[in-house]
């Protein structure tokens, strides 16, 4: 058996590293069975091992299925979604010729509908950059 901390061969049937000392076995509190060390669950009962964090069996099951728990680490989940980039054509010319009030007033206004369209067919606003617009439809909640 490889000792997992110092990687030195140890004798089969050894609890702890003749080297470094490490527990080479785990036991398992519910059966007594030897497992790996690292290991979450028994080989043998399905048990929890100790050391390890405690979830439910239904929130283990929703870590799976990308859901955060309290305590877990994030799950990656592959999605498809689809993403609109949309700006202003001249922009920049608009700009440079009008008062900046009326230029922020324009913005205004041309936000706030493509944040209506964009909520009414079930996207996200990203972000604003300047005059452009980037939305997301399928993150965080998917569709069809």
């Amino acid at each position: 058996m490889i000792c997992s901390n110092c990687a030195t061969e140890n004798e089969t049937g050894r609890k702890y590293c003749g080297e470094c000392g490490a527990s080479l076995a785990a036991a398992c509190q519910a059966c007594g069975a030897s497992n790996v060390p690292g290991a979450k669950f028994c080989g043998e009962c399905g048990g929890r091992l100790a050391g390890t964090a405690t979830t439910s069996a239904g929130s283990a099951g929703a870590v799976g299925r990308g859901v955060k728990s309290s305590g877990a680490a994030p799950v990656a989940e592959r999605r498809l979604v689809s993403v609109l980039f949309a700006d202003l054509v001249g922009f920049t010319t608009i700009s440079e010729s009008r008062d900046a009030e009326d230029v922020r007033e324009l913005l205004g206004r041309y936000f706030e509908l493509s944040r209506e369209v964009i909520a009414r067919y079930g996207g996200t606003v990203e972000k604003f950059i300047g005059d452009a617009v980037m939305a997301v439809w399928g993150a965080p909640v998917a569709h069809e």
